[in-house]
């Protein structure tokens, strides 16, 4: 059940949302095992003059950046699988949107599955609820 916060760049783009959140959220799902159905997606925009990077704004320096969180419920993934899910997406964001800075980022936020839930229930509660037989995905 990944919680993904994508922030942009630029001006508000519905049809942009639309297809980096669709995107994304496929890619995560992929390589962090996920299950696109349990997955969450906002998306966020941030003026160029109002995002710095080493006391400079994007709209100084002419460049796009980004920054992706993936909130996931801790001892999920492997260490691999996220430096994996780092490389990619970031290719990926960089060819979506063009022009990025290299100090765009990604932080896939590892949660207890006690402190993290959804529809008013930890994670670690419905895992406990699982017939393991029947889900591929995990929690």
């Amino acid at each position: 059940m990944p919680f993904i916060t994508l922030h942009l760049s630029g001006s508000p783009d519905p049809e942009l949302s639309r297809d980096l959140s669709k995107r994304i959220g496929a890619l995560a799902c992929k390589l962090l095992r996920k299950d696109l159905r349990r997955t969450s997606v906002l998306v966020r925009y941030v003026p160029h003059a109002d995002w710095f990077i080493a006391d400079q704004s994007l709209q100084e320096l002419g460049r796009n950046a980004f920054r992706l969180e993936v909130t996931v419920t801790d001892e999920t993934n492997t260490r691999d699988e996220k430096a994996i899910f780092q490389r990619e997406a970031f290719q990926a964001l960089s060819t979506w949107i063009g022009n990025v800075h290299p100090h765009s980022n990604i932080h896939v936020i590892d949660c207890r599955a006690t402190a993290y839930g959804y529809g008013g229930v930890t994670q670690d509660r419905h895992y406990q609820a699982l017939d393991l037989g029947s889900a591929p995905n995990g929690p």
